[in-house]
């Protein structure tokens, strides 16, 4: 070996072996972007210029049960804003919980409204973004109404 210079080190590469890790990456890759996803995710604003307004004191239990302009409000609203965690027609991949099964009551009334207001956080994760201050009260109660309409045992 001369001076200056530095011995030389190959290795071989066996190409099966990296067509063995090449999917492995990728998969590792989508899994971090679909983690990441529900941090990104930008509210849509929903009009409810067609429904009663409630004003500034937040109602305990839901306005607009039964309400068909709210149900197709709030089926807009949570198309939107809700189906990319809760599901489709809020039908529950399992990433969040399966709104269908909330109940129709005022203690659950309570309940939906405070999540959403202030969101869900555990450990420091955040599990839902809180909506108070992006959503108007007219609107999370539209999709509420749009939920009892797809309420299952």
């Amino acid at each position: 070996m001369s001076a200056g210079r530095l011995p030389c080190i190959t290795m071989e590469v066996d190409v099966n072996s990296q067509l063995v890790f090449l999917p492995l990456a990728l998969a590792l890759l989508l899994a971090a972007s679909a983690a990441r996803a529900h941090g990104d995710v930008t509210p849509q604003a929903v009009d409810v210029s067609t429904l009663k307004p409630l004003g500034a004191q937040w109602r305990d239990e839901n306005p607009y049960r039964k309400d068909k302009e709210a149900v197709r409000i709030g089926t807009s609203a949570y198309n939107q804003n809700c189906a990319r965690c809760h599901g489709l027609e809020a039908v529950s991949g399992g990433i969040a919980p399966d709104l269908r099964k909330l109940d129709i009551d005022k203690e659950t009334d309570q309940y939906y409204l405070a999540s959403v207001r202030l969101g869900k956080v555990r450990n420091g994760a955040v599990y839902m973004p809180p909506y108070e201050g992006i959503l108007s009260q007219e609107a999370i109660w539209a999709i509420k109404a749009y939920l009892e309409t797809r309420r299952e045992p």
